[in-house]
């Protein structure tokens, strides 16, 4: 028995001994404070003779940032924090009962918004059914503090719902927002687009960015007095990218920061009264590339704004009669159409300028193109025949 108590005791010496090992070259999946921070303890030589200095930065990044829920019950919708409107003073009392102060506490953006939750908190009767939760965040940034105040905000009762004098469409990409202005009869008036750059950004500056980019876009909607068109796009899969595909592509797929433009345009639009339309992508890039880029001009992210806008309008885009002859059956769904020819027409995005005219329907697909490789033109002549 004993033998075997003591062969168990070397046994599990053995395994932490290895799990300690482990934990040296082995970064856990989550890790509060920041993965680089915990495996700098074992790559920088300053934290490795001096490890207490370590722990103390630690202990800093783990412990930097304080949230606590409001309670719609409460008299100020929080029972830590209360927030006096006169003199803009914080309050508050920490877990050891110890009261605190914090003078001049002032919102650059939103402080009518803030007081009017707070008195209209403090004047409800009743507030278990009519109460808001008020939270309140303390971020310690060594140098200075930042002080959130969160707070449900009421819906702006203004919004321009009406699409009697067009939208515009809006189509998202990693680099850049493509839009483009439409009649309310899915005519083309204009695009554009709003270029910004997100490359070796952290995940708080690509907020920053898109946020900016997307305050210049609902202006130029709020200008037109005209609703925004979205895709109602899932990026979910997409964003794991292809193990054997290209790097730089699988790369700008794991950039591309769909959810977060989506937010930024929203609530932006919705606090300027412009309504957001969310439409199915399906295929809309292929039919902005294949039937409107030719005929106005425009780039192909552009021409897919131009068709989300026109979905969003409820107008159906259908294959062009140039492009009829190429496709086999007629009587499916126009999307199927554009899964065929989409198929059939694998060439280079801008060779669509010169490969055929969408305005000239009773001419053919020019095959004997000198912009063409040898390659192309042998699958165009092959799916084509």
């Amino acid at each position: 028995m004993k033998k075997a108590y003591f062969s168990r005791l070397v046994f599990r010496l053995y395994r932490l001994e290895e799990k300690k090992q482990k934990y040296k070259t082995h970064i856990p999946s989550c890790v509060f404070g920041g993965k680089k921070l915990f495996k700098s303890q074992f790559t920088k030589e300053e934290y490795q003779q001096n490890h207490e200095k370590w722990q103390e930065i630690f202990h800093q990044a783990r412990t930097k940032q304080m949230m606590i829920s409001g309670r719609k019950d409460a008299k100020s919708g929080n029972f830590v924090f209360q927030y006096n409107i006169e003199n803009r003073a914080l309050h508050f009392t920490s877990m050891r009962g110890k009261a605190f102060t914090i003078p001049f506490v002032l919102f650059p953006y939103g402080q009518e918004i803030v007081n009017n939750v707070i008195l209209t908190q403090q004047t409800c009767k009743n507030k278990k059914v009519d109460g808001k939760p008020i939270s309140w965040s303390i971020e310690d940034h060594r140098d200075y503090y930042i002080i959130k105040c969160l707070a449900e905000v009421t819906p702006n009762p203004y919004v321009n719902f009406s699409t009697s004098e067009g939208v515009i469409g809006v189509d998202c990409n990693v680099d850049h927002f493509a839009w483009a202005d439409l009649t309310n009869d899915g005519n083309y008036l204009e695009s554009g687009k709003l270029k910004f750059s997100i490359e070796g950004k952290t995940s708080g500056q690509i907020t920053k960015i898109i946020e900016a980019k997307a305050i210049d876009l609902v202006d130029i909607a709020v200008q037109k007095n005209k609703p925004i068109v979205l895709e109602n796009l899932d990026t979910t899969l997409s964003k794991t990218g292809n193990r054997y595909a290209n790097k730089k592509a699988n790369r700008l797929k794991s950039l591309f920061a769909y959810k977060k433009m989506i937010i930024a345009v929203t609530s932006r639009a919705e606090k300027m009264g412009i309504d957001v339309i969310q439409v199915n992508p399906k295929y809309t890039s292929v039919a902005g590339k294949l039937k409107y880029m030719r005929k106005f001009g425009i780039s192909i992210h552009q021409a897919a704004a131009f068709t989300i806008g026109r979905r969003g309008l409820g107008y159906k885009d259908k294959p062009p009669k140039i492009l009829h002859q190429y496709i086999i059956r007629h009587n499916v769904h126009h999307w199927c159409h554009w899964h065929t020819l989409n198929k059939k027409l694998n060439v280079r995005t801008h060779l669509f300028y010169t490969l055929f005219n969408v305005n000239t329907p009773h001419q053919s697909i020019n095959l004997y193109n000198q912009s063409l490789t040898e390659n192309e033109r042998k699958k165009l002549f092959k799916a084509l025949a």
